[in-house]
């Protein structure tokens, strides 16, 4: 399994027989070089989105027209996009899990808002998400943006995942303080990757928060398109 930071809160996971792709933003994303962009979209398959926010959605639509894909969502947004795009989807919502390949994606609670600018007026895009997405024998959590919630208890319990991919820049999500609070009470991480960091300069530059609390055997700062092979 390789994931791959793309800077903000986007990654290109490779897993089992998938290349996915979440929250890609590639153009304008002030952590991304354009002259990673063929290497960071090469043979992708499919790609999920946790909510409408530009910083996770505004590349999604010309993405998969790019690239031929399906896009998996939350169902309210995944319905406009075919409709208005005329995009292949799978919309689908908290609790549902669909197979793509070998690999299985679980829609799970977030706790942030989701939105986006269409026509110059702002669009509810259906609930906020996160994803649980098993392969290869290994559980990942990718929490999307929220703080800290009760319902991650609940993740734990069902699914147990190993990784935890988690948005803790502050300011919109949790921060470095709350992640590690949520980490130590919630889960059991055997390694945490942290994102929605450095991306502005009001938002968090450093994980050195989340690595005095976790240890630095567990926290890996992930660096963009270099692969953390797990």
């Amino acid at each position: 399994m390789k994931i791959i930071w793309l800077g903000h809160g986007s990654f290109r996971i490779e897993i089992d027989d998938q290349v996915l792709l979440l929250d890609p933003w590639i153009n304008g994303n002030p952590m991304f070089s354009e002259e990673h962009r063929e290497k960071a979209l090469s043979g992708a398959t499919q790609i999920l989105v946790t909510h409408g926010h530009f910083d996770h959605s505004n590349d999604v639509v010309s993405l998969a027209r790019e690239l031929k894909v399906t896009v998996a969502g939350i169902a309210d947004l995944m319905s406009h996009w075919e409709d208005t795009e005329d995009l292949s989807t799978v919309g689908f919502n908290k609790g549902g899990t669909i197979k793509i390949g070998n690999v299985e994606v679980t829609m799970v609670n977030a706790t942030h808002s989701s939105s986006m600018m269409v026509d110059k007026r702002l669009m509810y895009t259906g609930a906020e998400s996160g994803f649980v997405i098993t392969g290869e024998g290994k559980t990942i959590y990718f929490s999307g943006d929220t703080d800290v919630m009760a319902d991650m208890e609940i993740i734990q319990d069902l699914h147990k995942p190993e990784i935890g991919i988690l948005s803790c820049g502050g300011h919109f999500t949790m921060d470095m303080k709350r992640a590690a609070y949520a980490a130590k009470k919630y889960f059991n991480f055997s390694k945490v990757i942290p994102c929605h960091y450095k991306t502005f300069p009001l938002l968090e530059q450093n994980a050195e928060t989340l690595v005095k609390e976790l240890g630095s055997d567990v926290v890996i700062e992930p660096e963009v398109m270099k692969a953390i092979e797990l």
